[in-house]
């Protein structure tokens, strides 16, 4: 399937925003609470706010380029929106499906990891480039993030709990 440049704008950042911003707030909130209603909480709040969110700053910043029409700035628009939402929304399978959160969030950052991989690959195959670097870099800003979250919510937890 050709996508064109629009939704490809819109998809690649939703899908690449929902990983990381849930799997960051699944791992901070499971670290922090070990609450499932908490993390299915954070879930949905992720997939409802912060896609509005993230498809409004699309919006916005492909306007401030000057360079789009109205149809391709609201199919990056709606792309985003869409991609974040719904990837965001997979993340509440494992936590349904597993009775352990821990299980749950290891299968999740799997999950993520996993897609985030097939997603930079493919970038990185249409731009002619080895896939080995993007990828790296790619996982590593998301293992950061999930490193980070995991101790932020470790240290809420034993600071204010």
């Amino acid at each position: 399937m050709v996508m064109n440049h629009s939704l490809k704008v819109g998809f690649s950042f939703g899908l690449t925003s929902g990983i990381i911003t849930t799997l960051g707030l699944m791992v901070g909130l499971s670290s922090g609470t070990s609450s499932r209603i908490t993390v299915i909480g954070g879930i949905l709040t992720i997939a409802i706010a912060d896609s509005l969110s993230d498809a409004m700053g699309i919006h916005i910043s492909e306007e401030s380029e000057n360079k789009h029409t109205t149809k391709e700035i609201w199919e990056s628009t709606i792309a985003t929106l869409a991609s974040k939402f719904v990837f965001a929304l997979s993340f509440i399978i494992p936590v349904l499906l597993f009775s352990d959160l821990s299980t749950a969030v290891i299968v999740s950052i799997i999950w993520g990891l996993s897609v985030l991989s097939i997603l930079s690959y493919s970038l990185a195959i249409k731009q002619n480039k080895k896939p080995w670097r993007p990828i790296a870099e790619h996982l590593i800003i998301a293992i950061l993030v999930i490193i980070l979250t995991h101790y932020v919510g470790c240290w809420i937890s034993t600071t204010f709990c």
